[in-house]
């Protein structure tokens, strides 16, 4: 999830995948991008680390609090987690951690030079992803 309409088509099309199956679990993840590659002089990562915590609780309060209230007031069994660092090798190790079988994420189109240059999140997931990949448009 990332507050965005594709994120919440994204868990929409999860919790129609999860009403199939008995006994899942919905992973609602929100990651919260940092890169080494994202050419930032060592006082302004120093600032960043600083504001990590920070930045970890406003993505909960904002976005993760809110879609797991929803999710798991419509009967899902559901589970949030935040983490700080390049999305696409997160969700690949909490879909490993977490013996997920599928990855749900919404598209959303290259930003800027990092995504030129890297690749956006879906692309990199894609290519690299243990578990299959789902992406909403």
């Amino acid at each position: 999830m990332d507050g965005s309409k594709s994120g919440e088509k994204a868990l929409e099309f999860a919790k129609s995948r999860a009403q199939l199956i008995k006994n899942s679990k919905i992973l609602i993840c929100y990651v919260i991008e940092w890169s080494p590659f994202s050419f930032q002089t060592a006082e302004e990562n120093e600032q960043r680390h600083k504001r990590r915590e920070e930045e970890i609780n406003l993505a909960k309060e904002r976005i993760l609090d809110p879609a797991l209230s929803a999710v798991s007031g419509a009967g899902f069994t559901a589970e949030g987690i935040v983490k700080h660092g390049d999305a696409a090798e997160i969700l690949d190790r909490i879909a490993k951690e977490h013996k997920a079988e599928q990855i749900i994420i919404g598209r959303v189109g290259a930003k800027g030079l990092k995504e030129r240059l890297f690749g956006g999140v879906s692309g990199r997931l894609v290519a690299t992803s243990s578990v299959p990949v789902t992406i909403i448009p």
